[in-house]
């Protein structure tokens, strides 16, 4: 048993010392052998580089190494936190160590070469956006719905210290992402072609909503809208937003000169958005017919029967 323990690990060194291995180390931990054989093509008296197995493996590593930066953020105490730079594979500082080991003989180890990526929103820009307010709006939902709630909740933190700069479109899909359990959506009534059901995510429609009023307030451009086909009560007539992953989304473009901060909070049964953007901003607010800030009965009951899409 002993003899075969030792057999064992005996042909693991073996292995991870090949003859013709290259080694990838990233700070100081290797995270991939590969061997010159599991490149190479074969042609008559050349020794050339399979691309497409190479461009396989670059990418895998690439995945491997990668580390997304983190932008800064401001926290409920009004305190701005500090982003972190993030990191990708410099793949042609990369491929040109590989080509120097594939085109020569023995083993080798190579440090990942690694980019730096920057925050696309630090500390001072948000210093500077968080001064002047531009637009903001106030919705209402009932709180003893625990799992509507809870979604309203889930999609308020997608939005919230979100940046939108000059010219740049915002999707409330691709920000909020799809609405699933694993990221702890739960199940809530939702109106699906007019009729009332129950779906993951229900009750994101009024966190689109009370944004959609709070951008229009702002004056900004809409690009994409519609409403729901049934009235919902926490916004007035014509004032709504649907969203569904499959279907509709709420975008729209920033047409200032300078960026655009959303901040968005729920306060007990309330949900706040408000638009943000700094001093030297040139901006033309519309007005918004406000939320009423009486449940409707149905809502007060907890029925809350007229939700929406996901």
């Amino acid at each position: 048993m002993k003899l075969t323990w030792m057999a064992g690990l005996l042909l693991l060194v073996q292995q991870l010392n090949l003859p013709d291995s290259l080694s990838v180390k990233q700070h100081e931990q290797t995270i991939a052998i590969v061997n010159r054989a599991d490149f190479t093509t074969s042609l008559p008296g050349v020794q050339m580089i399979d691309t497409n197995k190479y461009d396989r493996f670059i990418e895998k590593l690439d995945q491997q190494v990668y580390q997304a930066p983190v932008n800064a953020a401001i926290d409920d105490q009004g305190k701005i936190l500090p982003g972190h730079t993030g990191h990708k594979l410099y793949r042609q500082a990369f491929t040109e160590k590989f080509y120097t080991y594939f085109f020569s003989k023995g083993p080798s180890t190579v440090e990942v070469p690694l980019l730096t990526i920057y925050p696309k929103v630090d500390s001072e820009l948000l210093s500077n956006i968080r001064v002047q307010r531009i637009g903001q709006y106030m919705t209402y939902f009932n709180s003893n719905n625990k799992t509507r709630s809870h979604n309203i909740s889930l999609a308020t933190k997608a939005i919230n210290n979100y940046v939108v700069f000059p010219g740049e479109t915002f999707s409330f899909n691709k920000v909020v992402g799809k609405r699933t359990e694993d990221k702890g959506y739960m199940r809530a009534p939702v109106i699906v072609k007019g009729e009332m059901s129950e779906g993951i995510g229900g009750g994101i429609c009024q966190v689109s909503s009370t944004l959609y009023n709070a951008v229009d307030n702002a004056g900004i451009k809409i690009v994409q809208r519609y409403s729901h086909s049934r009235r919902v009560p926490y916004v007035p007539p014509g004032r709504d937003a649907t969203v569904s992953w499959y279907g509709p989304d709420f975008r729209f473009q920033n047409n200032y000169n300078q960026p655009i901060l959303i901040r968005a909070k729920t306060y007990g049964a309330r949900m706040i958005v408000t638009i943000y953007s700094s001093e030297s901003i040139n901006y033309e607010p519309k007005k918004a017919p406000s939320a009423s800030d009486r449940l409707p009965q149905e809502m007060n009951e907890g029925a809350d029967v007229t939700t929406e899409d996901r």
